[in-house]
């Protein structure tokens, strides 16, 4: 990274950091999040992600496996949910699961990606047998189950400790956690957002007892809502305290908040410009997170390119079936294909690398 090439002085502190090995601070988080200077801002993310993978970017092929839209939650953000009286709610057997996985293997998928609702009418022994039966389908088959939300009621239905509950899990079949709930840490924001989910402090509980556990997790974040930044630093702060005791994030995920079909409004609508600086900023203050992925469903093909050189490493799977963010307007196709990532990856000039959630550990 060539100093001289930078004209924003700011900036240009924060590269010097970065080429010290110095941890940005939270006023530099949000110099990062405010600034015009994007190519500045992408040169300094670019040479943290280029050090930690080089020309490496990461895909998967897999499937999503929204077992049930039922959720008792009901959280204004989401448009996924359903109450169970309503005529498209739905709730996977596990006969239909075991089909659908089935049916997905013969796509040639590696990964099984799973979340779904808080159902309040489904028991435990659901979600123990739903793994064990994936893993029958084939046993190579690495499974990314369920948020900390769902495992917080796990633990409750079980009466059990998480400790106890990630053990029985790892058993059945679980490789690692994906990140959603997180949303945003503050509560004020949060009551808003989804007030009946459990809170910030819970959710890193919950990770913070996965990791113990040995599992790696995800971490996400929503921003383009109601948020400002100054709630983005206080939760990737949160984020990069956690990561410094644990180490046991592997990925961290900013998703754009989609409005369509949900009960909030957000203040603006998102640019790109917004989106560069939230995944830049985020690569760059993150410097103790090993990867950076943006979701080419959410963001779009082209913005997926783009970000490649703003600190994104992994552009996420090809999702056979997805169906969350769909509900909310997504506009891109609900599956991705190898081919078709490979070929994204390729064209932006990086070296495609096929993966699934454990990267390989």
């Amino acid at each position: 990274m060539n100093l001289s090439a930078f004209t924003n002085t700011k900036l240009r502190a924060i590269a010097e950091k970065v080429l010290d090995g110095t941890p940005a601070s939270a006023d530099d988080a949000r110099t990062m999040l405010a600034t015009n200077d994007i190519l500045e801002l992408g040169l300094i993310a670019n040479h943290v992600r280029r050090a930690l993978h080089g020309d490496r970017v990461y895909y998967g092929v897999n499937m999503n496996l929204n077992y049930s839209n039922v959720c008792e939650l009901r959280c204004p953000l989401c448009a996924f949910s359903r109450d169970a009286c309503d005529p498209d709610a739905y709730t996977f057997s596990l006969e239909e699961i075991e089909q659908r996985v089935r049916d997905a293997v013969a796509f040639g998928i590696d990964e099984v990606h799973i979340v779904g609702g808080i159902n309040p009418e489904l028991g435990l022994d659901y979600f123990f047998e739903m793994l064990r039966r994936i893993k029958r389908v084939k046993s190579e088959l690495f499974i990314v189950a369920f948020t900390a939300v769902e495992y917080d009621r796990f633990a409750k239905l079980g009466g059990m400790s998480l400790d106890e509950l990630f053990k029985k899990f790892i058993d059945a079949g679980l490789g690692a956690i994906p990140g959603g709930g997180a949303e945003i840490f503050d509560e004020g924001v949060r009551t808003v957002l989804a007030p009946k989910k459990i809170s910030g402090d819970r959710w890193l509980a919950v990770m913070r007892a996965a990791h113990r556990a040995g599992l790696r997790t995800n971490a996400t974040m929503l921003y383009g809502h109601i948020e400002d930044a100054g709630h983005l630093v206080d939760h990737m702060s949160l984020i990069r305290d956690l990561q410094n005791e644990t180490g046991g994030f592997k990925t961290f995920v900013p998703l754009a908040f989609h409005e369509e079909h949900t009960k909030v409004r957000a203040k603006k609508t998102v640019t790109g410009f917004d989106d560069l600086r939230v995944y830049a900023a985020a690569r760059v203050f993150l410097h103790n997170v090993p990867h950076m992925k943006a979701l080419w469903m959410y963001v779009g093909e082209k913005m997926a390119q783009v970000l490649l050189s703003f600190g994104v490493d992994d552009i996420g799977a090809t999702y056979h079936y997805e169906k969350v963010v769909h509900a909310a307007g997504a506009r891109t196709p609900d599956a991705g294909t190898e081919e078709g990532l490979r070929r994204l990856i390729s064209s932006a000039g990086f070296v495609p690398v096929r993966s699934t959630a454990g990267y390989g550990a």
